[in-house]
């Protein structure tokens, strides 16, 4: 039986009238492809969405350690220090010598002021080394007389500290496990991502619109006046959208368990310890059908669930069905084929045929979808099932 080294996840979602992600200039994001432009939604947009989600399927309910991102946690780690009873200049000094002593962002000696606790770009950091941190420093605090020797202490312990933040449990976090983290400190590990997402594109050439609107004045009205308190525009997109990620799930369980990849799958290695990584999978197929990106929410409702999942699993290497889109599909239904995702659905599974016959690849598959489509060697399932299936080869093994 194959093995479930790589498990890929498809998608179409439908979203009218939204702006989903905007560019430097607020308008949606665009990229060329094949015969025409389309709109796209960044994997970053969409990561960030399926971390801040709480609902029953939120990574926050699987019992992980979360991590928090950001320019000022060293702020937060030194008003942390504080709360244990440490003087403010002491606090400020420890949080000033983890940043000189590279462990957020180097080069940080220069910092002064009201940057001093600020790094230069937003750093991920896992809530159990952040509790660490503030323990350590409170600890050397209590044993120094000023700002000086704080420092000093801080400087040499941390030398010493790697193994000990590397040996916490979970200690970078369950996104940095999905997502990866990249650091150049001496002191915090990297993490290679286990999740790879893709930009979401239309399948069909962008449709785009300047969305031109007023604000009443209530007041003014009131009082007779004529005219708007103010004028504006922004850009509004439609559009049917790809979406494709792979879960790397060797990569997953040694990012979650700190088992070796190439050990995840062997026979000493019990099934319990696939658990996590197996739940995991089953709450990030939930939130790629069912959350939304979107800016302007409040008066676009982007929300939409997938009108097709389509995940399949094996032990070759991934690869996307993008290339059934190379060729922007026309709006229009000149030939009697069905509606602009059924036609979708059709691309993606003769896409599949073709590569099947080429490549031979012995890939599982199950789906759903709401349209009466097929997808060759696939089993079709609810948004449940699918979850389940998707899980439950995780922790057996096979696929």
């Amino acid at each position: 039986m194959p093995l479930p080294r790589f498990i890929q996840i498809h998608t179409l979602h439908a979203y009218p009238a939204a702006l989903l992600n905007r560019d430097d200039a607020g308008l949606a994001k665009r990229l060329p492809l094949g015969d025409a432009i389309r709109t796209r939604i960044s994997s970053q947009c969409l990561k960030r969405h399926w971390r801040m989600t709480d609902d029953q399927f939120g990574l926050s309910r699987l019992d992980v350690p979360m991590a928090v991102r950001s320019r000022v946690t060293l702020e937060l780690i030194s008003r942390r220090i504080q709360d244990n009873g440490v003087p403010p200049e002491l606090a400020q000094a420890a949080a000033e010598a983890l940043r000189e002593a590279g462990l957020l962002d180097k080069g940080g000696k220069d910092k002064k002021g009201e940057d001093a606790l600020k790094t230069g770009q937003a750093v991920l950091m896992g809530k159990p080394e952040i509790d660490y941190l503030v323990a350590r420093c409170t600890e050397l605090a209590q044993s120094s007389p000023d700002e000086k020797s704080i420092k000093t202490a801080i400087g040499k312990t941390l030398k010493n500290e790697q193994k000990n933040i590397e040996a916490l449990k979970h200690g970078s976090g369950l996104e940095s496990a999905l997502f990866g983290r990249m650091v150049t400190s001496d002191i915090l590990a990297s993490r290679e991502a286990s999740i790879y997402v893709s930009h979401a594109f239309t399948v069909h050439q962008a449709q785009v619109e300047n969305d031109y609107f007023t604000v009443v004045d209530d007041l003014s009205r009131e009082a007779g006046e004529l005219g708007s308190a103010g004028i504006f525009d922004t850009e509004l997109a439609s559009g049917l959208y790809y979406g494709y990620v792979v879960v790397d799930v060797p990569q997953l369980i040694e990012n979650l368990e700190g088992i070796p990849a190439e050990d995840c799958f062997a026979e000493t290695t019990r099934q319990e310890r696939r658990e996590l990584a197996g739940r995991v999978v089953q709450h990030l197929v939930h939130l790629i059908a069912t959350v939304s990106p979107g800016a302007k929410r409040g008066s676009t409702a982007p929300f939409d669930w997938a009108k097709l999942v389509l995940v399949e699993a094996g032990d070759w290497q991934p690869r996307s069905l993008a290339g059934a889109f190379h060729d922007a599909l026309p709006l229009e239904d000149k030939i009697g084929t069905g509606s602009l995702r059924q036609r979708a659905a059709g691309r993606m599974a003769a896409e599949i045929q073709a590569m099947d016959e080429a490549y031979g690849a012995p890939l599982s598959r199950r789906y759903l979808a709401l349209d009466p489509v097929s997808v060759p060697s696939g089993t079709r399932h609810n948004l449940a099932q699918l979850a389940e299936w998707a899980s439950s080869i995780v922790r057996q093994g096979v696929c």
